[in-house]
């Protein structure tokens, strides 16, 4: 097994001591943000590192294979929802974005193997599928850091520190969902000839 392929098979090992994390019942804080969520934290980072470089790796180095091409992506999306999970446990953000974000998933998942099954016909990653994945790790980043409820500052109930953060999360939550909502139409465009045949 190759160092990319071995890259998203420890990207898939973080998840599960991920969610771990809040069980442990590890106590303390550091700057006002519970040390357990630093950790959560730190560990999705870490993760979100890993799909950039295996993927770089792998194109680098001519190691690109058929397990990596079906791993990477299922990689991503059980990060991506594990961690959106656990802010919706957390009171951190509304079960719509991530009902959303799943929905998109299933989407372009059907798509792909309908389009595997009719010849291997493939559609490229568009401008909102890039935004989508740049914005869902930033804001996931930060959501573990604000202590506040997604939209909260909306409502004028922070102040300073805390409400810039807040409106940060909240901006960045909005445009991932927007770019998967536009994401998920694009597929669907392109796989429209492929679903009607």
């Amino acid at each position: 097994m190759n160092l990319p392929n071995k890259l998203t098979l420890f990207r898939i090992i973080l998840v599960p001591i991920m969610v771990i994390i809040p069980f442990l019942g590890i106590q303390g804080k550091f700057l006002g943000i519970p040390i357990a969520w630093l950790i959560i934290d730190l560990i999705f980072i870490i993760a979100s590192i890993t799909d950039k470089l295996d993927g770089y790796l792998a194109r680098k180095n001519n190691q690109v294979t058929t397990f990596g091409k079906f791993l990477d992506p299922l990689a991503d999306k059980i990060l991506v929802l594990a961690a959106m999970v656990m802010l919706v446990e957390m009171a951190k953000l509304p079960a719509w974005i991530p009902i959303i974000v799943l929905s998109r998933e299933f989407i372009v998942s059907g798509y792909r193997l309908v389009a595997v099954e009719k010849g291997g016909q493939v559609i490229a990653a568009s401008k909102w599928g890039k935004i989508k994945t740049v914005t869902q790790m930033i804001a996931i980043i930060l959501a573990f850091l604000d202590l506040n409820a997604f939209g909260e500052c909306f409502g004028g109930m922070l102040q300073g520190g805390d409400a810039i953060l807040n409106f940060a999360v909240t901006i960045m939550m909005l445009v991932q969902t927007v770019a998967t909502i536009f994401s998920g139409v694009d597929y669907l465009k392109g796989a429209k000839k492929l679903i009607m045949s």
